[in-house]
Formats: C-alpha cells, sequence, structure tokens
C-alpha cells in the first residue's frame, strides 16, 4: 500500500516537473525526495516517472496515476482541514495566486492584520502576473481583474474599478512634447512590462468616449515588475502605463505627472475567485477578510 505522503510527494514532482521544485515547496531535501519516489516505484513494480538532466515527466503509468490521485489528494487535505476545526480553531494552508499590484495593494494590506486572529492558519503568496490554473496548479484562490475571471469560477468583487494613466516624470517632459494621441506615443519612449504567460509585452490600451484602440508602444527598458516601471519613469526613463491608485502619491508629490488623460480606460476591479463552494473553514475566512476592507462601501456589487 502506498501512502498518503509518498502519493502526496509523487504528484508534488509531477506538478512542479522538477524534483528541486518539489522539494522546496513541499519542505524536504531533493535527495530524500528521490528516495521517497523511488520507494514508491519499487513498491508499486512500476516506473512512474521519466527523469533527463533537465525535466521530469510521468510515465503512462505515471500519468495515469497522478490523474487518480491528485483530486483525491486535494479532497483529503480539505477534509483534514475540516477535522482540524473540530478543535475550536480554524487551521489549514490558504494558497493564493495574485498580480504584484494586487499583492502590494489589497492582499498584505488586508491579511496584514488578520493574521494575528488565526495563527494556525498558513498563507502562501504567489505574487506574479501570469495566469495561472488555480486548479491544476493547487491554489486556493485566485486575483485578477474581472474581466479576466473564468467563468466557472465562484468570484468575489474586492477592489473598485481600477484605472489606468500614463505618466512620466517632470524631466522627461522637459526633453519631450506631451503626447496628444496614443498614435504619437511611437515617438516616445515607453517602459515595457514583460508577461509571463506566453512571453509577449503588454498592449497599452486606451478609450475615447466609445472608441477603444491600442498602442504597441517600444522603448529602451522592459520590465517584468510594474512597482520598478513606476521607479524608470520617476528616472526620467520614459513614459509608463500604470494602475492610477500605484502611481498617486507620487503624480501628488509632482514627482510623476499624468498624459493622455482624456483617453485613460477603465478595467473591472480585482476579483477573488476560488473553484468551489465547498470552501474550508480557513478559506472562508481568508475570503472575508480580503471582502471586507475599509473601501467596502465604494465597491459595487457581487
Amino acid at each position: 500500500m502506498a501512502g498518503f505522503d509518498d502519493l502526496a510527494a509523487f504528484a508534488a514532482v509531477v506538478r512542479a516537473g522538477s524534483f528541486t521544485r518539489a522539494a522546496a515547496q513541499i519542505g524536504i531535501t531533493q535527495s530524500a525526495l528521490s528516495q521517497t519516489i523511488r520507494t514508491l516505484e519499487r513498491r508499486l513494480d512500476l516506473k512512474l516517472l521519466n527523469r533527463t538532466t533537465r525535466s521530469v515527466a510521468p510515465t503512462e503509468a505515471g500519468e495515469q496515476l497522478y490523474r487518480t490521485v491528485e483530486p483525491r489528494l486535494a479532497e483529503i487535505e480539505a477534509e483534514l482541514a475540516v477535522l482540524g476545526e473540530m478543535r475550536g480553531k480554524p487551521v489549514g494552508t490558504v494558497r493564493i495566486t495574485a498580480t504584484e499590484h494586487a499583492v502590494r495593494s489589497l492582499v498584505w494590506p488586508r491579511l496584514l492584520p488578520w493574521l494575528t486572529k488565526y495563527p494556525e492558519i498558513k498563507i502562501e503568496i504567489s505574487s506574479d502576473n501570469r495566469f495561472a490554473d488555480i486548479v491544476a496548479e493547487r491554489f486556493d484562490i485566485g486575483i485578477r481583474l474581472g474581466g479576466d475571471v473564468a467563468k466557472d469560477m465562484i468570484a468575489v468583487r474586492i477592489a473598485p474599478d481600477m484605472r489606468m494613466v500614463v505618466v512620466g516624470s517632470p524631466a522627461y517632459f522637459a526633453r519631450r512634447p506631451e503626447p496628444q494621441t496614443p498614435q504619437e506615443l511611437s515617438d516616445h519612449d515607453c517602459i515595457g512590462l514583460r508577461l509571463p504567460t506566453y512571453g509577449g509585452l503588454l498592449t497599452w490600451e486606451f478609450k475615447h468616449g466609445e472608441r477603444i484602440t491600442t498602442a504597441h508602444v517600444k522603448g529602451r527598458l522592459v520590465f517584468n515588475r510594474s512597482d520598478l516601471m513606476a521607479e524608470a519613469a520617476m528616472g526620467g526613463h520614459g513614459l509608463a502605463w500604470l494602475p492610477a491608485d500605484m502611481v498617486s502619491d507620487h503624480v501628488a508629490a509632482g514627482q510623476l505627472l499624468t498624459t493622455l488623460d482624456d483617453w485613460a480606460i477603465t478595467f473591472p476591479g480585482y476579483h477573488l475567485y476560488y473553484a468551489s463552494r465547498r470552501a474550508s473553514p480557513a478559506l472562508t475566512l481568508v475570503v472575508e477578510a480580503l471582502r471586507h476592507a475599509k473601501s467596502r462601501a465604494q465597491l459595487c456589487e457581487d
């Protein structure tokens, strides 16, 4: 009989596609994880993984085992968390994936004062701009803009609509004329954002009346984090297209100036989403902590 921990270790390797990443995620050494998988393969008398120097992939038997045990492992972990509630204290791990802007502006400020109330709930936050499959990657919560939430998810609005602005430093505009239309951005040094999901650059979008247009900008600098884009813009290195709330303090302080305000587009605000209404008590508490913020009265109805 294969043990729960052995099967969980095997599933972690398949999900990560790497012994190194899987070992780091579950908190054991790579050699211990390799030994666990070898023991499991001997016990089942099956080869489960094909290993190369660069990658790890399941064999046909390993793929069948993974498809069988993965959903059941998630169910067992959820049930164990529910059983933990019988001790009178909410327990368990809640894994969250969100854009770095959402983490800085919403998730961390709202969870920080909440953490001391529930010391037995563990929180893992993955901050990046890619579109993660929260079911496949075993995240409990995803946070993305409203228009990017999959239709089969349960969504909860946690922020007002997000307005995007083009900003540059006073020093930049002293050297270059202010653009009057998005098309004139092609004559400017624009700071790009590299998207991790497919590797392309973020396309800048604008709206004027009912007309929506895009601008494929170019420039010397490209980042994969919007906070670094803001810093580069403040340093006079080009124009950046960023959420208005991210740069509002810098604009108020005169470090950045907005342009093309008449063309600014507004997107549906951040939504929290999860895959099942059968949520663990720990997950429910985290959802409520993120939903009930000081700005709740300003939010649109769910």
